[in-house]
């Protein structure tokens, strides 16, 4: 039976990695390590916590000792890694915490993995997920391809590409067998409420401020979560070594139309008279080094391994809010932990 680390799986994207890989792979083992900070949460996989091929670990990769000891004793046959800080107004306030996790973190999982694997690569992968955040901001036109020049604008960003590079390095000078993704924004179930989308959810129900940054005319393109683990098992099994792929929903949208049309989405479903969200919406100062627009080009996975979305955006969306409207209570539990006092300070609200 192989043995699988995922890191950071009881986190957004990580949780739906780990059900997945579980479900799927009766063959494989899951082991999935998670620091359970404010953003991981236990009951994001509560439906797999009792099946035998799945074994969870509380820990931090940025302990190197813990790291290498639990190396050693499970030797691991591939690492999935998702763990790491990723909110880009937290890394404004708190930079030294995103380069300890995601760059000091990634390099413990790196030097744990090439000395048990100690050149004896067949059957091995380290898999390293990353953002678009790295390729810096486009113009009006254009998308990022996989040779697009990193050009991070932001402590987070900066963090992300540090990791990539270490990644590659290893590939280049110790041969360690590697794939490396970069995604544009996720979004779907288990997502928790400081992004975007889950927060503006989350404040229409309970009727508070949508803050928009600016003019709001900043433009993302916006993955659907559950499309995005399709596409990490498909690199993890099928893409190619010292390979990147870049993976995008093909939906591109500024962030005060998204706004609008989550606004609308929610009208609906509340029974609410049209147009009494969209009053909510509040233009706030906005944040240094904001890059105007991400767009991913994911030509090469779709010719390459076949992958695509499998839901337009509206449809994506429509299924975020029913589930989070579905599970009140899981919203309830997760903001009435740490987030409210985050939530307070970095919004000012």
């Amino acid at each position: 039976m192989k043995k699988i680390l995922i890191t950071g799986g009881a986190g957004f994207i990580g949780s739906h990695v780990v059900r997945r890989f579980v479900n799927k792979y009766p063959n494989y083992h899951i082991y999935n390590l998670d620091a359970l900070t404010y953003a991981g949460n236990l009951e994001n996989i509560v439906d797999i916590e009792q099946k035998q091929n799945y074994t969870f670990i509380k820990g931090d990769i940025v302990d190197a000792d813990f790291i290498n000891t639990l190396f050693k004793e499970h030797q691991f046959d591939g690492v999935l890694h998702l763990a790491a800080e990723s909110h880009v107004d937290r890394s404004i306030t708190d930079p030294l915490s995103f380069v300890k996790t995601n760059v000091i973190g990634t390099m413990n999982l790196l030097n744990a993995a090439k000395e048990i694997w100690k050149g004896n690569y067949e059957g091995k992968r380290f898999y390293h997920i990353s953002t678009d955040e790295v390729y810096g901001s486009l113009g009006e036109t254009g998308l990022f391809t996989e040779t697009t020049s990193y050009d991070p604008n932001s402590p987070y960003s900066a963090s992300k590409a540090s990791s990539d590079h270490f990644v590659r390095a290893y590939g280049e000078t110790y041969g360690l067998p590697y794939v490396l993704t970069n995604c544009s924004n996720n979004y779907g179930p288990n997502h928790f409420p400081e992004k975007l989308i889950p927060l503006f959810i989350n404040n229409i129900i309970n009727k508070k401020s949508l803050p928009v940054y600016g003019d709001g005319k900043y433009t993302r393109d916006w993955l659907f979560v559950e499309d995005h683990a399709v596409a990490i098992d498909l690199v993890f099994h099928e893409g190619k070594n010292h390979e990147t792929y870049n993976i995008g929903g093909f939906n591109e949208w500024q962030n005060i139309e998204l706004v609008k049309l989550l606004c609308k989405l929610m009208d609906e479903k509340l029974g609410r008279k049209a147009g009494e969200s969209e009053e909510l919406i509040t233009y706030v100062k906005d944040r240094p080094g904001h890059d105007l627009r991400y767009a991913i080009d994911a030509s090469k996975i779709n010719k390459e391994l076949g992958w695509k979305p499998s839901v337009t955006f509206e449809e994506g969306l429509e299924k975020t809010i029913d589930w989070y409207l579905s599970n009140e209570i899981w919203l309830k539990n997760v903001t009435s932990r740490d987030y409210k006092k985050y939530y307070d300070n970095q919004y000012n609200m």
